[in-house]
């Protein structure tokens, strides 16, 4: 009996030794968010609501899965697990369409099965796909290809692979075609290797490739778009109603500054590049953009001098302003970031009232009431304060305005100008060159006011945008 029982504890210790070195030679995993769901990358603009939204799930299930108990604590780059997403897993990116992107054409690109990217992004057909979408494009273990390529007519896909270093079946099975008859000339498909510059663009052949800038565009923003074409060839195009002016860059390319008006309403809109060869024929591509909302709030109602919201007085005003702005100097003045023209005093980063807002304003003493937007950017300062020239340029108008009052207007090329009304006194002459700096005025409170700042206005091709995006980043 005593022998049985020694026994006995010697086989517990033993089976207990034995599951211990079992469990010590098991490697330690830590949780991680993919155990419990795909994790998603928080993007700048985003929020918990957002995304709580775009991803069709309830605000209360999304703080539950990441132990959030505030929800309006969110930093972009913070990794959210996004319950509820069956047989999804890893790292949810994100990717705005651009210039010759497709449907087909990012299915083949990161290998998302079609059923599975329609479920991430409630895509019900591939004619959604707009500039400036951002879609969501998971991470997973498959390679993901970067290198565009496509048959030129009358090329077989045996000449394409052998050429690109790769074989047919390869191509096909990347591009999940039904066999090497199933490519079209001109199709973009994608093969292993490296991207670079001589990558098929997706675009007709007079493009090499082309972009478009800072996606998504909003209201009051400002397009670059960058083209890189066939040596000869004349570029044009549209965005949404203004056409496209071109002037040559840095590196060969073609550069497009165009901005998009406040009161645009947020939608889908024309987004199209034309190409003149040598020879004279034109190839053109079209794509829809997505523009957005800019989130302008509403000013509180302004009672004003009545003349100052008279249409007899303020549409020949208007006019004139066109005119003066709609001209496209093909000669770039400026050189670097804008600067604030109230960088020689203290407030030249206190704002009164920003671009965008929506106004009212009311004649003092009548039902005359006019609704707009504000069309520039108000710096708080007295009179006389100085203002500087927030880039080089021509001066092309300097005079009093009913609304504006005091008014500069400076010319900086390619399509852009700035405008500074309000002044007490301008200190330039029409003509005069100015460079970054310079003194150009003082601020007043002449023309259409509540009293003494600097309004700062920036146009480009033909529509004012907002300048604070100006002073943020370079142009182009």
């Amino acid at each position: 009996m005593r022998l049985a029982t020694k026994l006995n504890s010697k086989m517990r210790k033993l089976v207990l030794t034995v599951l211990l070195s079992v469990t010590l030679l098991i490697p330690f995993k830590p949780a991680l968010a993919q155990d419990t769901g795909p994790v998603y990358v928080v993007q700048p603009g985003d929020s918990l609501y957002s995304i709580a939204a775009r991803f069709s799930i309830s605000l209360d299930d999304l703080l539950a899965a990441n132990g959030i108990a505030d929800p309006n604590s969110l930093a972009a780059g913070q990794q959210l697990i996004i319950p509820g997403l069956d047989g999804v897993s890893g790292i949810l990116d994100t990717k705005f369409i651009n210039f010759g992107d497709s449907y087909r054409g990012l299915m083949r690109q990161t290998q998302v099965p079609d059923a599975l990217f329609r479920k991430l992004n409630h895509v019900v057909s591939p004619s959604e796909f707009y500039v400036g979408t951002n879609m969501i494009v998971p991470l997973q273990d498959q390679t993901q290809y970067s290198k565009r390529v496509s048959p030129a007519t009358g090329e077989s896909m045996l000449e394409l692979a052998v050429k690109n270093n790769t074989d047919v079946w390869s191509l096909n099975s990347i591009n999940q075609l039904d066999g090497s008859w199933a490519a079209l000339p001109g199709d973009t498909l994608y093969a292993p290797g490296e991207s670079s510059e001589n990558n098929a663009s997706g675009l007709p052949s007079a493009f090499i490739s082309a972009e478009i800038r800072d996606l998504p565009i909003k209201q009051g923003g400002t397009g670059v778009i960058t083209v890189t074409a066939q040596p000869g060839v004349k570029l044009g195009g549209l965005l949404v109603d203004h056409q496209l002016q071109f002037f040559p860059s840095q590196g060969g390319t073609l550069v497009a500054l165009q901005g998009v008006h406040a009161l645009l309403e947020p939608g889908v809109y024309p987004l199209r590049l034309d190409a003149t060869l040598p020879d004279g024929s034109t190839q053109s591509y079209e794509q829809l953009i997505l523009i957005v909302s800019g989130n302008y709030p509403e000013d509180p109602l302004l009672y004003v001098d009545p003349a100052t919201i008279d249409p007899a007085s303020t549409e020949p005003e208007s006019q004139q302003l066109i005119s003066l702005t709609t001209p496209a100097t093909p000669t770039k003045y400026w050189v670097g970031d804008f600067i604030s023209p109230a960088i020689a005093y203290a407030e030249s980063t206190y704002f009164t009232s920003r671009y965008g807002n929506r106004r009212t304003y009311i004649g003092q003493g009548t039902e005359l009431s006019v609704q707009g937007f504000h069309t520039g950017l108000d710096f708080g300062g007295g009179d006389g304060l100085p203002i500087t020239a927030p880039a080089s340029g021509i001066v092309i108008f300097a005079g009093p305005l009913t609304v504006r009052g005091n008014a500069t207007v400076i010319d900086h090329g390619w399509g852009v100008y700035s405008g500074f009304w309000h002044q007490s006194a301008m200190q330039v002459e029409v003509g005069q060159s100015v460079n970054l700096g310079d003194v150009i005025g003082l601020v007043g409170g002449t023309g259409r006011v509540t009293g003494a700042h600097l309004h700062w206005e920036l146009w480009v091709n033909g529509v004012q945008v907002d300048p604070l995006d100006w002073l943020n980043q370079p142009y182009p």
